[in-house]
């Protein structure tokens, strides 16, 4: 997700108030600070605001910035919380908390705050796209496939809006609208990797394992070290019983992102395709605790039981995913089941 930051630089001209002056003092040295690439001096500057004024909304929203690319989502929430309570018409806070509330996985928090922005400036097509990435996470694609479908709506020429909306098609397995929603992609920006990736992804989901390979090939010489698209190379590579090269890919995914389930999913199919039964249940009881929504990990999980010697418990994800329209189960699996 590409976050978009507020650093406000403001200048108050014909001020003669001296509290004013002296906030506006600060803000903007705090503002050159940043500017210079020195995030300690600016923090600096903006507390010493603070002390003038507790509710300073720029200097706060600042401070949250600052501490979310440090990766401190705890202190940014409750610095963008400050200024929404201060000043609760604040805009640019209600979009950095809903990016926060992001990162700490509360997308219906995140989902509240950009709700507010939309019913005061609905033609913000950023809202509309990150919208759409907390609903992706939610598992609401319809949310999301109309949230992407809003931000295309009021900016055409964002690839990322187009990619995006891809991905949501490819999900609800809607294959040609994704491919059509790709192409407009590439034409936007052909150096874009996230494209390559997801036809690889499509290939995949029509069982054309040669053509994934392409397409995420092409991803790689574009982004070399990108976890998913190795962990998706990986999975090709299983599908074609190159076993030696997709644990290489998987193990060298998890180094990169060890909080991707779809890794360990995948890491759980080696061991399943290895023979190594009991290491097969673990990881993809693992891969499932991460992300319940991964993909046929309820028929590797059942195929792992079963060829553990747990009928029951195999039969039971079996059954699951048998609802959920993987479209794996076999005859005879069926029939060890009965």
């Amino acid at each position: 997700m590409k976050v978009k930051y507020f650093f406000i630089f403001l200048v108050l001209l014909g001020c003669s108030d001296r509290k004013e002056l002296r906030l506006q003092k600060f803000l903007l040295k705090g503002n050159l600070s940043l500017k210079e690439s020195n995030p300690e001096q600016a923090v600096y500057y903006f507390k010493e605001a603070l002390k003038v004024d507790p509710c300073f909304a720029d200097a706060l929203n600042n401070l949250g910035t600052i501490s979310f690319q440090q990766t401190k989502w705890d202190e940014a929430l409750a610095y963008y919380t400050k200024v929404i309570n201060c000043h609760p018409d604040f805009l640019p806070s209600y979009f950095n908390r809903a990016n926060t509330y992001y990162e700490l996985k509360e997308y219906f928090n995140a989902q509240k705050d950009l709700q507010r922005i939309i019913s005061q400036k609905p033609d913000t097509a950023v809202v509309y796209f990150i919208q759409g990435l907390i609903a992706t996470k939610m598992r609401d694609f319809p949310l999301a496939l109309g949230a992407f479908a809003h931000a295309i709506a009021l900016d055409s020429s964002n690839v990322e809006y187009w990619v995006n909306r891809g991905t949501i098609n490819y999900y609800l397995r809607q294959y040609p609208a994704a491919e059509n929603d790709l192409a407009v992609a590439v034409r936007l920006n052909p150096g874009e990797p996230n494209i390559y990736n997801t036809l690889a992804m499509i290939e995949i989901g029509k069982g054309k394992h040669e053509a994934a390979m392409i397409h995420v090939q092409k991803a790689l010489e574009l982004s070399p070290n990108q976890p998913f698209f190795l962990n998706n190379r990986g999975y090709i590579f299983l599908m074609q019983n190159r076993l030696v090269e997709a644990l290489r890919d998987i193990d060298q995914s998890i180094l990169l992102d060890s909080d991707n389930g779809w890794a360990y999913r995948n890491k759980g199919i080696y061991r399943l395709l290895s023979g190594d039964y009991p290491d097969a249940v673990r990881l993809l009881r693992q891969a499932l605790t991460m992300d319940s929504f991964i993909d046929k990990i309820h028929f590797y999980l059942g195929m792992a039981y079963l060829k553990n010697n747990q009928v029951k418990e195999g039969c039971e994800h079996f059954r699951k995913s048998d609802r959920v329209g993987d479209k794996m189960l076999t005859a005879e699996l069926l029939k060890a089941c009965k």
